[in-house]
């Protein structure tokens, strides 16, 4: 089968790859933005946050995630501290758990 031509690359447009300014939300995003919290305000604020958390922690934790920033710093002369805790679930019936863990 014979190799059919390469097409010429087509011009782009001359502002091509210009777009927004890097971190300014677009329009529709900030304007979303604005009535959310417009409608927070109306349902009470933070007494209706707070209402939520008892009510329906679930969804409150997972706003609280989004908000929450990605990335946690320290101040260097007094570092975060960390504290893991574990959990061991024993079995009385068995002969490893029984012998002194």
């Amino acid at each position: 089968m014979p190799e059919l031509p390469a097409k010429p690359p087509r011009p782009k447009p001359p502002r091509a790859g210009i777009g927004r300014v890097k971190g300014i939300p677009n329009k529709i995003t900030r304007q979303l933005k604005d009535m959310i919290l417009a409608a927070l305000d109306k349902a009470g604020g933070e007494q209706y946050l707070a209402r939520q958390a008892e009510d329906n922690p679930s969804a409150f934790l997972t706003l609280v995630g989004k908000i929450l920033p990605l990335q946690v710093q320290g101040d260097p002369d007094a570092p975060l501290a960390v504290t893991l805790i574990t959990r061991r679930v024993i079995d009385p019936k068995s002969p490893d758990d029984r012998a002194g863990a």
